[in-house]
């Protein structure tokens, strides 16, 4: 656990703090939170958060999609920037972390360093709890004030999450770096309109830039494409695994990947953006 707090009771914004065994949160006006038996703890307060939350489904399927290392070329290179642009960074906010496959990858260079991983699916902070220990794994909203002190950390990672530029800017220290990972409109071309799941809308690296043209300079904006061969199984897991699950029928999903070839040449396109805090 890092020598300061990081993070701030979101009822009262003073320091909020483990015990010594990691299962409970406290702060000194007496507000408390108990880590769930899976050791991620849930923050949110009042009415929650609008927004609809990972299932255990999708969580299953991107788990799994993850593990057989489709994504791997893209989280070494993210890892290896990261590094690059933050070499002594002694603390990693991953807003938006889902199963904390990335936020893994990224403290690999950094094993030092402490973690925070955010998400508002508890069955994504599951599996963080698990594959970060040590790391703090909290349910909560990125569009709400995060639960995290003033430049209390020096990398934000931001893969395939909302951004929150004003508290990305907040916490992070000064000279601190958000990287930003997103996907490119040939990311899954093959598939994506085989399987009825979402288009990427094009020019999305340049308005990721203007949103942060306020408080960030850009250092690096690169690509990572790279081709997969996905098995009947890995096309099932990443349709499943994102937003396009929630609109999908399953019995279409499965006629559609009958009819296909396996395994199917699938092009995986990201855009990688390192911005340092101004």
């Amino acid at each position: 656990m890092p020598s300061l707090p990081l993070l701030v009771c979101p009822v009262c914004g003073a320091d909020l703090e483990p015990d010594d065994g990691f299962r409970t949160l406290s702060c000194p006006a007496g507000h408390r939170y108990d880590a769930a038996k899976q050791g991620y703890f849930n923050l949110l307060t009042g009415s929650g958060t609008k927004f609809q939350a990972d299932t255990a489904a999708m969580v299953q399927a991107r788990a799994d999609f993850l593990a057989a290392g489709h994504y791997q070329p893209m989280a070494a290179e993210l890892a290896r920037l990261v590094a690059a642009a933050a070499p002594d960074a002694a603390a990693v906010l991953d807003a938006g972390a889902g199963t904390g496959y990335y936020l893994g990858e990224v403290l690999r260079p950094l094993p030092d360093a402490s973690a925070v991983a955010l998400d508002i699916s508890k069955y994504a902070l599951r599996r963080a709890a698990r594959a970060l220990p040590g790391a703090y794994a909290l349910v909560w909203d990125v569009w709400r004030k995060l639960p995290l002190r003033d430049a209390s950390v020096d990398v934000v990672l931001n893969v395939f999450a909302p951004r929150n530029p004003t508290e990305f800017h907040r916490v992070l220290a000064p000279g601190g770096i958000l990287a930003v990972v997103t996907p490119r409109p040939e990311h899954l071309q093959e598939i994506r309109a085989e399987a009825a799941m979402l288009g990427i809308a094009g020019e999305k690296e340049e308005r990721v830039s203007a949103s942060l043209a306020s408080g960030f300079t850009p250092l690096h904006t690169g690509h990572c494409t790279y081709s997969m061969r996905l098995h009947r199984s890995d096309l099932r897991n990443v349709v499943l695994m994102g937003p396009s699950a929630r609109h999908l029928d399953p019995a279409v999903l499965e006629r559609t990947l009958a009819a296909l070839p396996d395994p199917v040449a699938v092009t995986a396109s990201f855009t990688l953006q390192i911005f340092r805090a101004g």
